[in-house]
């Protein structure tokens, strides 16, 4: 693009830019003359796919802004209409970053202009509530305004269709197209009013249907630490809490009210190094039983445990197998399902139980999908305990279910640590773990499946590889993904780009027999050792 071609382009987007915010900040990059930086914004659109839009706060077309969702939200009303809903109702929630609420606004104005009737929630909410809503009411498709736990400069968009499940293909290229069809902004009416502010009655609604996790008359006793991360899931878990009657939860003080800074944290995500350490201080001063962690949309839940003289996180995957194993001693019926990346210990609990099992792509707009599902998880802190309430993650109800199984198993004098032991022994040792590689620049991730793509590994740690899947093929049950599968001798590694952030992830599992509890330590420390090694070795094939 030549350089008077992309200022004139800035001064386009400028003229018609709502919010006063970035017309500014837009205004200083075109006075400054700031080529790098115009170039950045405005050398393509950000993408709308399965994952919505998320992206960096700021003017322009590559950023998020007033315009960029006044845009989606005209596409998605252009998708809905075409699809025959002319009048249906799209119910709004969104979260406490910068913004959201501005995005909330606009995209009712935007569906109330185009015929659609639209509801917004009365405050900022866990994602789950959304999810919840659009079936509660009766919703033809619901839009979240939030970037999970990206950092505190990202915002995003994410839409669910009236199944309450987040869209996936061909539905995405469907409202792309519609999207690219939207020409000035002038041209997308906008009333001031005409939307539904919506009261509490749809949260209490949720929160009555939290009662369907937990079993009548079961302990409650497990005392907790928790931490919303500086997010909005305080207020709803502490009110499930309540109505369950688990004792109060002793609050993060410093993380628990909402903020768009995420001030203690460098990433907003319980899974990054140091997010968890106020929550564990906290814990050292309380000693409970458990710490739960929302992350900033509460719709992921992490748990850590009481271990010798600390504390530890429990990985995704050991909490995917406990949730499991509770619902099964609970005589769930129905289908066990999970993304491919994690564990394939949740396979060998459903078999056991006598139960279906399935694996997707990875992302709950997949799990979410799955004929007669009863449970759903994925490695990256997402349960799914109540798909009749909410076909999406939700790490309120997640909370709420690892705490009562934490409470019974207190009655007994035993610990979560202690039934993974068991799991172990019945199931075999499914250690994990990942490699992940956050990169500024995103030809890297191409270039390290590139070369993984044209020089495969023969062999990890000194396992042969049995099997490997180029998945961009898709294979007899999955859908083409960017990803690669290896099967070892004993474990199993896959590769693929994150679809959220400029991340390259890399799932490694090893599995090994454990005839006792006394084989225990020895088989932790042989897969130790092994998720190490191919941890090292498939870093250098990848060159990363």
């Amino acid at each position: 693009m030549h350089d008077d071609e992309l200022i004139a382009r800035a001064k386009a987007w400028l003229a018609e830019d709502p919010d006063a915010e970035t017309r500014e900040e837009l205004a200083k990059l075109i006075d400054a003359q700031d080529l790098p930086e115009l170039t950045t914004r405005f050398t393509g659109t950000l993408q709308f796919g399965t994952a919505g839009l998320r992206g960096e706060l700021g003017a322009g077309p590559m950023r998020m802004n007033r315009s960029v969702v006044i845009r989606a939200a005209a596409g998605l009303a252009a998708y809905l209409k075409a699809k025959g809903e002319t009048d249906g109702l799209v119910v709004i929630g969104y979260d406490a970053r910068h913004k959201s609420a501005d995005f909330a606004q606009d995209t009712a104005a935007v569906m109330t202009g185009a015929g659609l009737r639209a509801a917004v929630l009365p405050h900022p909410l866990p994602t789950p509530v959304l999810a919840f809503a659009i079936r509660h009411l009766g919703a033809v498709a619901g839009v979240e305004v939030t970037a999970s736990h990206n950092p505190p400069r990202d915002n995003g968009y994410k839409v669910y269709l009236g199944d309450g499940s987040q869209i996936v293909p061909p539905a995405d290229a469907g409202i792309a197209a519609e999207i690219e069809a939207v020409r000035a902004l002038a041209d997308v009416p906008r009333p001031e009013s005409g939307w539904e502010t919506l009261d509490d009655t749809v949260l209490n609604a949720y929160l009555a249907r939290t009662d369907a996790v937990l079993t009548p008359g079961s302990p409650r006793t497990a005392r907790t630490v928790y931490t919303a991360m500086h997010g909005v899931g305080r207020d709803t878990l502490l009110a499930a809490f309540a109505r369950a009657g688990f004792p109060a939860p002793e609050l993060v003080a410093e993380q628990a009210d909402p903020d768009p800074d995420f001030p203690t944290v460098a990433f907003p995500n319980p899974e990054e190094p140091g997010a968890m350490d106020l929550a564990f201080a906290k814990a050292r001063e309380t000693n409970p039983d458990l710490i739960i962690a929302n992350d900033p949309d509460a719709d992921r839940c992490a748990v850590a445990v009481p271990s010798g003289d600390g504390w530890r996180m429990l990985r995704g995957d050991e909490v995917g197998a406990l949730l499991a194993t509770h619902l099964v001693r609970h005589g769930a019926r129905g289908t066990f399902a999970e993304s491919i990346v994690s564990s394939s210990l949740l396979g060998r609990i459903a078999e056991k139980a006598g139960l279906p099992y399935e694996e997707t792509l990875t992302g709950f707009k997949w799990i979410a999908r799955v004929e007669g599902l009863r449970y759903g998880y994925e490695e990256a802190l997402g349960y799914c305990v109540d798909p009749e309430g909410v076909r999406d993650k939700d790490g309120i109800t997640a909370a709420l279910a690892i705490t009562e199984l934490a409470s019974g198993l207190k009655a007994e004098g035993r610990t979560l640590l202690d039934l993974l032991d068991d799991i172990a022994v019945e199931h075999g040792l499914h250690g994990t773990d990942q490699l992940s590689v956050r990169v500024e620049d995103l030809s890297v991730i191409a270039n390290a499946m590139r070369r993984l793509r044209e020089q495969p590994p023969t062999q990890l740690a000194g396992l042969p590889i049995t099997r490997a899947e180029d998945l961009t093929k898709g294979t007899e049950t999955l859908p083409p993904t960017d990803g690669l599968r290896y099967t070892l001798d004993g474990a199993r590694v896959i590769v693929r780009p994150s679809g959220t952030e400029p991340k390259l992830k890399c799932y490694l599992e090893v599995v090994l027999p454990v005839p006792t509890h006394a084989d225990l330590p020895a088989a932790r420390a042989k897969a130790t050792d092994l998720l190490e090694t191919i941890k090292r070795d498939l870093s250098a094939a990848a060159g990363i």
